[in-house]
């Protein structure tokens, strides 16, 4: 049974995710400080941790090293909504994912789910048409150099590159950026956050051949020839 360590002083929280991950047939582990974090994760071994950033007496951050330090497992931040800086913070870290409060029960089992594969897997690069995407430290390089995107724009690159066979909607698109900006997202929305990672990772945004169009449905990545 694979463990889980749940970082999160809210006790109302606490208890829901508490119930709801013993249900989906995980073992949970609760800490409600930086400190009682501290020291549980120093002597116990888990699978998957899951910290709420903001905390009474520090903040995540201090735990996700701590966790890394004792062991390598995927981090999953809890973050308030809208706080677009600190989710830059943790991904830069090398978080697998994060999830702005409040989230749908559904939607954080299946990313428990995805980082928990993704960690079975062997590398965590991505690489196509002078890409390279390290999702273990969230670097992005174009052609060698270090690109930056905003927690949105990358949020959408890790959409498509951890769906490479699939044609994404762009309904689904909308879901994936409202979840993580927290507030709603229009289709003009849409269109713009895809031209910006266009005009950041294309050679030529006229022209993609990483994110395609797919006329009357949405977009897929690209395999390098188009």
């Amino acid at each position: 049974m694979q463990r889980i360590f749940l970082v999160e002083d809210d006790k109302a929280i606490a208890k829901n995710l508490i119930l709801l991950l013993r249900s989906e047939g995980y073992t949970v582990i609760h800490a409600s400080t930086r400190g009682e974090a501290s020291a549980v994760a120093a002597s116990n071994k888990f699978d998957l941790a899951l910290i709420d950033i903001t905390l009474p007496d520090g903040n995540g951050f201090t735990v996700y090293t701590e966790i890394k330090e004792a062991q390598d497992i995927p981090v999953i931040f809890l973050t308030a909504s809208g706080d677009e800086a600190s989710v830059v913070t943790g991904l830069n870290m090398g978080a697998d994912d994060y999830i702005t409060k409040p989230f749908r029960p559904r939607e954080l089992i299946a990313r428990i789910g995805t980082a928990l594969r993704k960690r079975g897997r062997s590398g965590s690069v991505f690489e196509i048409c002078g890409l390279r995407v390290d999702t273990a430290s969230g670097i992005v390089k174009k052609n060698g150099s270090e690109i930056f995107l905003s927690a949105l724009e990358y949020r959408l690159l890790l959409v498509f590159i951890n769906n490479p066979q699939s044609i994404i909607t762009r309904g689904r698109l909308l879901d994936e950026l409202w979840d993580a900006a927290g507030e709603f997202v229009n289709d003009n929305t849409l269109t713009v956050y895809i031209k910006r990672l266009r005009e950041k990772t294309e050679d030529d945004p006229a022209n993609p051949r990483i994110i395609l169009t797919v006329r009357g449905t949405g977009y897929r990545l690209g395999d390098g020839n188009a």
